[in-house]
C-alpha cells in the first residue's frame, strides 16, 4: 500500500528549501522551533483575509526576520507603514506572553507575490471566502480552477472539497482537476495547501495543488 505524503515535505532538500532556516543549540532549538510554529500560528489566524501566501522565517545571531509573501501587500503596510510597525509590536508582545527567549532584532520583510492565482494557499483562501460568501461550490471550483488554468506558469491543478457541502446533512467530498498533477516525480514543482472555511453548520476543508513544470539544476 502507497503511503500519502505531504508534496512540500516530499521535496525538502530535493527542489525545496525549509521555511524556517536558522541553527540552534540545545535549550535555544527548543525556544526558537516553539517561537517558529506560535507565531505562524498567530499570524495565519491575524491576518486571515489578506491573502498570505506563505510566511518564512530566517535567524541570525544579531536577528529574527520574518518574510510573509502576499498578493495584498499594500493592506498589510498600511498608510506610511503604520500596519507593519504595529504587527511587529503585536509579535513582540505574544513572544513575551508565550515566554519565549527572544534577545533578537527583528524584522518583517513584506512581499508581493505578482500573480495570485499560481499560489496554492491564495487559491485556497479564495475558495474559501467564496463559500463563506454561500456561493455554489461547484461555480467556486470551476471559476478558481478556470482562473489559475489561465496562467501559463500554472500546468495543472486539483482542488478538493470535504464536508457538509451545500448544507446537506451528510459530508462527503468533491474535486475538480485540471491539466497535469505528477505527485510522484521529485522535481515536480507542485505547490500545496491545507485551508478552511468557517461555515454556520461546521467547516469545509480545502485542498489544493498546482503544478508548475518541472525544476532541472541549472
Amino acid at each position: 500500500m502507497s503511503h500519502t505524503v505531504h508534496p512540500y515535505a516530499h521535496r525538502l532538500g530535493i527542489i525545496r528549501d525549509w521555511k524556517s532556516r536558522w541553527f540552534g543549540v540545545n535549550a535555544q532549538y527548543r525556544d526558537f522551533l516553539k517561537g517558529d510554529i506560535l507565531i505562524r500560528e498567530y499570524l495565519e489566524k491575524k491576518l486571515r483575509g489578506m491573502f498570505i501566501g506563505d510566511i518564512e522565517m530566517e535567524r541570525s545571531a544579531k536577528a529574527l526576520r520574518i518574510i510573509i509573501k502576499t498578493s495584498r501587500p499594500g493592506v498589510i503596510i498600511g498608510r506610511s507603514g503604520e500596519g507593519a510597525t504595529k504587527l511587529r509590536a503585536d509579535i513582540e508582545k505574544k513572544l513575551l506572553k508565550i515566554g519565549v527567549k527572544h534577545q533578537q532584532e527583528l524584522k518583517i520583510d513584506i512581499e508581493e507575490i505578482k500573480i495570485p492565482e499560481s499560489s496554492s494557499a491564495i487559491v485556497a483562501q479564495m475558495v474559501a471566502e467564496g463559500l463563506e460568501k454561500r456561493m455554489p461550490f461547484r461555480r467556486v471550483l470551476k471559476q478558481m480552477v478556470e482562473k489559475s488554468m489561465a496562467n501559463r506558469e500554472v500546468k495543472g491543478i486539483k482542488i478538493l472539497l470535504s464536508g457538509r457541502l451545500g448544507g446537506a446533512d451528510m459530508s462527503r467530498k468533491e474535486e475538480l482537476k485540471k491539466g497535469r498533477i505528477p505527485l510522484q516525480t521529485l522535481r515536480a514543482d507542485i505547490d500545496f495547501k491545507r485551508y478552511e472555511a468557517h461555515m454556520p453548520y461546521g467547516n469545509i476543508g480545502i485542498k489544493v495543488w498546482i503544478y508548475k513544470g518541472e525544476i532541472f539544476n541549472k
